[in-house]
């Protein structure tokens, strides 16, 4: 194995001809950790803002983008136990996943299952963590509610539609077109809301007889947070999980005290590990099952050569895409259990 590899970084902000393709030295696993040879990748919003500057990686992380992978185990370091050389696993990184070789950390760590590709595992990490834990461990949704889902189209938005129909509640989204509205239902939403052509708080209390969703899952922000207020139901709960449109907004809170509100948030990044394994335990428990019989597999918009990770970038930047966008960094990666070194 050569002792270099190719990785993505951008060293300076900017828009996607910001990314650079470079040379790193392949990194070795420490306690607890396992060197991964890289099979798929998916692209993040947090990659775009990292790549524009405004979301740093944590203290310590590589400069490295890429927050979850999908590979075959290379080797394993000390205190590891539970995978071996040659094993499939999929992982959430708190930075380095663009690249040939990562090193990840075994305890939020998962086996692919077998029905999986690499191209869908890869894009399993990042969206399922902060799918399962703020949606369904925070926010409490309950078989039989109703959950509005703002960006239905997104990778967030795929995984909460399918996750919670899933586990038995009804689901309302926002997107900005009819074509996002009609992939939306495609895959299980029950209402789907154009944004552009009708209000959302006005038509999520139409489509529960005026009460509202008892849930709602934002990662818009700014203006939407006010209107979420609005919008939600008597004693409901409200998950926030990125601020696409800012996070400063002056707002009245009495809807929070007269309706007996609960706004909760939380990023997934910088989790300490032992927080980020729970959910890893959760997934593998209560997610995995549904995967298993087929209702809960990722849901992939497009792929992309290693090379063209700038025309990635760009995919998610016109904000078209519907599902997730992957990086393919080996032949086959999109076959259900294949493994080319």
């Amino acid at each position: 194995m050569s002792s270099s590899m190719r990785a993505v970084v951008a060293p300076e902000p900017g828009g996607p001809e910001a990314l650079k393709i470079v040379e790193r030295a392949i990194p070795v696993p420490g306690e607890g950790e396992l060197l991964v040879k890289v099979h798929a990748a998916a692209i993040n919003r947090p990659d775009v803002m990292q790549r524009q500057g405004l979301y740093p990686p944590p203290p310590g992380a590589s400069d490295i983008l890429g927050l979850e992978i999908a590979g075959v185990v290379e080797k394993v370091g000390p205190g590891t136990s539970r995978f071996k050389v040659g094993d499939r696993v999929m992982s959430l990184v708190h930075s380095g996943g663009y690249a040939e070789w990562v090193v990840v950390t075994e305890a939020v760590t998962l086996p692919i299952p077998a029905n999986m590709s690499f191209v869908e595992a890869g894009s399993f990490p990042e969206t399922y963590f902060t799918v399962w834990s703020n949606l369904f461990e925070r926010a409490k949704l309950q078989p039989g509610e109703t959950v509005l889902i703002h960006g239905g189209a997104s990778g967030i938005g795929t995984t909460a539609i399918l996750l919670a129909k899933a586990l038995g509640s009804r689901v309302i989204v926002t997107v900005g077109s009819d074509d996002k509205c009609a992939a939306c239902l495609k895959i299980g939403a029950d209402v789907a809301i154009n944004y552009n052509k009708r209000d959302f708080v006005e038509a999520a209390r139409a489509a529960t007889d005026g009460k509202g969703p008892e849930v709602i899952l934002d990662m818009v922000g700014g203006d939407y947070i006010r209107r979420n207020l609005e919008a939600v139901a008597v004693d409901g709960r409200i998950s926030q999980i990125a601020f696409q449109q800012g996070a400063r907004v002056d707002i009245d809170l009495t809807l929070l005290m007269t309706k007996r509100l609960t706004m909760v948030g939380s990023t997934m990044r910088v989790r300490p590990v032992p927080l980020k394994a729970l959910v890893a335990a959760a997934l593998e428990q209560k997610v995995f099952p549904l995967i298993a019989a087929g209702r809960a597999k990722p849901l992939i918009d497009s792929t992309f050569p290693f090379e063209r990770v700038a025309d990635a970038h760009r995919k998610m930047d016109a904000s078209g895409h519907v599902g997730k966008i992957v990086l393919v960094m080996q032949e086959g990666a999109e076959a259900p259990g294949s493994v080319k070194a």
